[in-house]
């Protein structure tokens, strides 16, 4: 059955999601979310793009980003995704596929929707039950949001750029809007299980 061809478009708004084959884990130490994280800002030199917020959970990945080049999109990914299944293959000596098939990717075509779905994927670890509190959880965007910390892969939000003039108060709103609660948050995911750990 052919693919269905993807809707690339430059300068476009994308939330990739990249899934464990069979929801196996991808990731099993420090060391692995590390070498994820490094092969992103490697590539990411090659193919321009805006990296807003990311969140990786141990059996998939959330990325949402701004690519110069629409075409550039899969180019980017299967990089990415290609030489961490080379790098796990040695690692943990699998054989066969590491990821469920090609990236998911949703365009964004609403700019009101960036900061929506920055919180989206943030809240990963909170939805599935791995972390009670975010700023503990080393492999997201949160604590760049809101506790100002380097990290190499993101450039800022430009709608989280908006909720203050001062970086404090940006911080904390930002930190009050993606830790209160709403109602959805405690619905189950029906987007085939990408909010799943096991």
């Amino acid at each position: 059955m052919p693919r269905k061809p993807r809707c690339l478009v430059d300068d476009g708004f994308y939330h990739i999601m990249s899934r464990g084959h069979n929801k196996c884990k991808l990731f099993h130490s420090r060391k692995d979310y590390e070498k994820y994280r490094s092969l992103i800002i490697e590539h990411k030199q090659a193919f321009p793009c805006d990296i807003y917020h990311y969140c990786l959970m141990p059996n998939h990945a959330h990325i949402l980003l701004k690519i110069k080049y629409g075409n550039d999109l899969p180019c980017f990914m299967k990089q990415v995704n290609q030489n961490y299944t080379n790098y796990y293959k040695k690692s943990y000596g699998l054989t066969g596929n590491l990821f469920q098939g090609r990236y998911k990717g949703l365009i964004i075509e609403t700019d009101g929707y960036l900061l929506e779905c920055g919180r989206y994927i943030e809240r990963n670890p909170l939805k599935s039950g791995l972390e009670d509190d975010l700023s503990q959880y080393f492999f997201s965007s949160f604590n760049f949001y809101t506790r100002g910390e380097r990290d190499e892969i993101l450039t800022p939000n430009p709608l989280y750029l908006e909720l203050s003039r001062s970086e404090e108060e940006r911080r904390r709103h930002y930190k009050e809007y993606v830790l209160k609660e709403r109602l959805e948050d405690h619905v189950k995911d029906s987007n085939s299980g990408w909010g799943d750990v096991s």
